[in-house]
């Protein structure tokens, strides 16, 4: 009941060179020092027999643009489809990994796995970043990175949501208020 989920395109690739993507809504970050996250897979997917090959996979943040792709890759499997070219997701080589990456995410991370846990029906894939793109055309005023402006794309009891309206910002609860000058 941990709902809503990113819901997430991970890109894989085969020992012999083939590329997958799959949507996964069970990721999540783990640790900061150093930067890791976490997904999990049924060992049923393509995507999960690739990782386990190759130990990297890439993880390309979605949009609601990305929503139609997103379910897409969530319900067929790359064994029977190509689908990148099914969902019309443009493969971006990544400079770290030997992976693809979804060229329209406006975030994509380069992951190399450091453990794996089996849990039961899903394998939890523990993985360092190691490294992090962000689309420029997201960049603020100030050269910071504005990922509400892409409409990220989440996921709850099967259905795909677009993100509301700001409420506050980490701290605003107990942030001073600042006072009027007289």
């Amino acid at each position: 009941m941990l709902y809503p989920l990113p819901a997430v395109l991970v890109t894989s690739r085969s020992a012999s060179g083939e590329d997958d993507v799959c949507t996964v809504a069970w990721a999540g970050t783990v640790c900061t020092s150093p930067a890791m996250v976490s997904i999990s897979l049924k060992p049923s997917r393509l995507s999960y027999q690739y990782i386990r090959e190759t130990g990297v996979f890439g993880i390309n943040l979605t949009t609601e643009e990305l929503a139609y792709a997103t379910d897409y890759c969530g319900v067929r499997s790359g064994r029977d489809t190509d689908k990148f070219a099914d969902a019309r997701l443009t493969k971006e080589e990544a400079g770290h990994i030997s992976c693809t990456l979804i060229a329209e995410s406006p975030v994509q991370l380069e992951c190399r796995v450091a453990k794996e846990l089996e849990l039961g029906s899903h394998t939890m894939f523990v993985a360092e970043i190691l490294a992090v793109h962000a689309d420029e055309a997201y960049l603020d005023a100030e050269g910071r990175f504005d990922l509400n402006r892409s409409k990220p794309l989440v996921y709850s009891h099967g259905a795909y949501l677009g993100l509301g309206t700001l409420l506050g910002t980490f701290g605003w609860s107990v942030r001073k208020k600042k006072r009027k000058k007289k």
